[in-house]
């Protein structure tokens, strides 16, 4: 699969945000959405947590190493705009110290597919 290119745009606005939300689904097909800080350094995203091994992102790509990334904003409301990126990939994982959660184990997303708007 080819890497995946994010523009100078894109990554500014990644790098300007402290949270995505993270998609991931159990081997039945369960889904699960949670709210995480994050890390990125322009090829790939880490996510950890304080107890990152009783949380269902974690138990689920464990067993079925894909997600779905969002990072978005609402720049405004008057007009409505709203900017963000999309991501889908695979998951594996690292040791990693990272600014979200310290040095420990971090779930390793390469992006293989993306989308952006209102950037």
């Amino acid at each position: 699969m080819a890497d995946v290119n994010f523009t100078q745009e894109e990554k500014d606005f990644i790098k300007s945000q402290l949270l995505l939300r993270i998609g991931t689904a159990s081997p039945k097909g369960r889904p699960d959405v949670a709210v995480v800080g994050f890390d990125f350094d322009g090829a790939y995203f880490y996510v950890s947590g304080r107890d990152n091994e009783n949380t269902w992102k974690y138990k689920n790509t464990r067993r079925n190493p894909r997600a779905s990334l969002v990072i978005d904003d609402l720049p405004s409301v008057k007009p409505w705009r709203t900017r963000g990126v999309k991501v889908f990939g695979s998951v594996d994982f690292v040791h990693y110290a990272g600014r979200s959660s310290g040095e420990r184990e971090y779930l390793r997303i390469k992006p293989e597919r993306k989308y952006s708007w209102g950037l």
